[in-house]
């Protein structure tokens, strides 16, 4: 399948015909880079030029003139919510001289989650569709007089794409729980080291104590809750950032559109809820998100961003959990570092050459320091240990 030299920008996601979206997504569940969250992070004005998220996204067409790839993309006009972080280039260029600002992101918004930044139609060959879509927003960054071009949380196979392209990589890390075949949580269990386990359990035993723990999905999600959540989540953000990313009415959206996709895990003393959180679910893995409490529970994250996430995916037979970015602590509960990557194009090489050379530092750093956390904290029980299913 031929693909069109010209590639086109977009202005709103809106203006994207849905079927002809998602006969290019259809490669993939996840459900950050599906057309309803990316519009409804649009139609509830998280992303717009008024945030500093001003859609401009790249679609490719085939001879035909039908839909072959799309790459969500933002002109920014700061480097927030992104979880990849690049504020000390953008301090350094501007002592330089140089503008850092605007510049383009490709990226879910708000959402440190890898997965796909280039949907490309099953039928046309992912390289060219990756091309296609690269050389225009190479083009859009000139145009645009952006510094510089960043694509974050992609695939492994893509950011291998970008660097025979020439765009500069980038590695970090993240926590990540990998199913081996559970049967249920006493399973997981099972594996860890006898200090590991006890800790656990006592942790749990702590976190729920008194309190009523409920997980909905579906038909089950009720405004009510979106309401109770979003009091949690507006306090905690506020508390993190300084101002939440998301507003009440994205939650509401998502809730009609996406529903059968979310978990929402709840917990209530009483009557009242106290604390939440919220999770995506995609073909093979379950996305934690946001999280918020009105109490001071001892565990209770822990127990509803870690615990009842592994016993949810372990339910639905999922390969994994994704509990966000950062949180070395999440070692102890089962979570391992796992690689994530973004690539990253930058017009100046006055500013492109030294970011090469501490790019290259940095991905040695990130993978000694995984190898050393796993093998000095990793709580999984060494082959040989005694009374591994007790205690």
């Amino acid at each position: 399948m031929k693909l069109k030299p010209q590639v086109k920008v977009a202005a709103k996601l809106g203006d994207i015909d849905r079927r002809a979206f998602e006969s290019a997504a259809q490669a993939t569940t996840n459900p950050f880079v599906s057309y309803d969250f990316l519009l409804a992070l649009e139609d509830s004005g998280c992303v717009s030029p008024q945030t500093g998220w001003t859609p401009r996204h790249l679609t490719v067409e085939d001879e035909s003139g039908a839909l072959a790839g799309f790459m969500p993309l933002y002109l920014k006009t700061h480097s927030q919510g992104e979880y990849v972080f690049d504020h000390s280039w953008a301090e350094a260029y501007q002592r330089a001289g140089g503008r850092y600002y605007p510049k383009l992101q490709c990226a879910s918004p708000f959402s440190p989650v890898t997965g796909p930044r280039f949907l490309v139609r099953p039928d046309v060959a992912a390289g060219a569709g990756v091309g296609a879509l690269l050389g225009g927003a190479a083009t859009l960054t000139d145009r645009l007089g952006a510094s510089s071009l960043h694509i974050t949380f992609l695939t492994e196979t893509e950011w291998r794409l970008c660097g025979d392209a020439g765009l500069l990589l980038r590695q970090d890390q993240q926590f990540h729980w990998n199913n081996r075949g559970y049967a249920d949580f006493d399973a997981f269990l099972g594996d860890l080291s006898s200090n590991r386990r006890k800790n656990i359990r006592r942790e749990r035993r702590d976190a729920s104590n008194g309190l009523t723990i409920e997980r909905l999905s579906g038909s089950d999600l009720q405004e009510r809750h979106w309401d109770a959540f979003y009091e949690f989540y507006t306090d905690t953000g506020s508390r993190k950032w300084g101002r939440p990313y998301l507003n009440r009415r994205f939650f509401s959206l998502i809730g009609q559109s996406m529903a059968a996709q979310i978990v929402l895990i709840m917990a209530k003393r009483g009557d009242s809820y106290i604390a939440g959180a919220l999770n995506f679910v995609g073909d093979d893995c379950l996305f934690g998100r946001n999280w918020g409490a009105l109490e001071q529970v001892p565990f209770l994250h822990f127990e509803l961003c870690y615990y009842q996430a592994i016993e949810e995916a372990i339910r639905r037979g999922l390969a994994r959990v994704e509990a966000g970015a950062q949180g070395e602590h999440k070692l102890a509960r089962g979570y391992l570092p796992s690689l994530v990557y973004s690539a990253h194009f930058i017009a100046d090489p006055a500013l492109r050459q030294p970011v090469e050379r501490y790019l290259e530092q940095e991905r040695r750093a990130v993978r000694q320091e995984m190898e050393y956390l796993e093998d000095a904290y990793s709580p999984f029980r060494q082959s040989g240990e005694a009374g591994a299913q007790k205690g």
